[in-house]
């Protein structure tokens, strides 16, 4: 599953880094399991800010975190999407 979106994130980071909230353009691969989750949320009535929640804490692992290989206290939260496509 590819994720695209135009999205305004923000994150508590390590002292001297920028964690200002700003508009983010990204493009990133999740991995099946946060597919499963989508579909799960949505087969369950999941609303369309839930589902962009969830693709959002997908995108907050892989990108941010780098599968959680760094960053593991880094919280990040999205505040507003302007645009989401997810291709599976």
């Amino acid at each position: 599953m590819v994720v695209s979106t135009r999205a305004r994130f923000g994150f508590t980071a390590a002292p001297g880094t920028t964690n200002d909230v700003r508009f983010r353009d990204i493009t990133q691969a999740l991995p099946p399991c946060w597919a499963d989750r989508l579909f799960e949320a949505r087969d369950a009535g999941a609303s369309e800010r839930q589902l962009q929640r969830i693709a959002a804490e997908g995108l907050a692992e892989m990108y941010f975190r780098n599968n959680n290989t760094r960053a593991h206290d880094q919280g990040v939260e999205c505040t507003g999407v302007e645009h989401i496509d997810i291709q599976l």
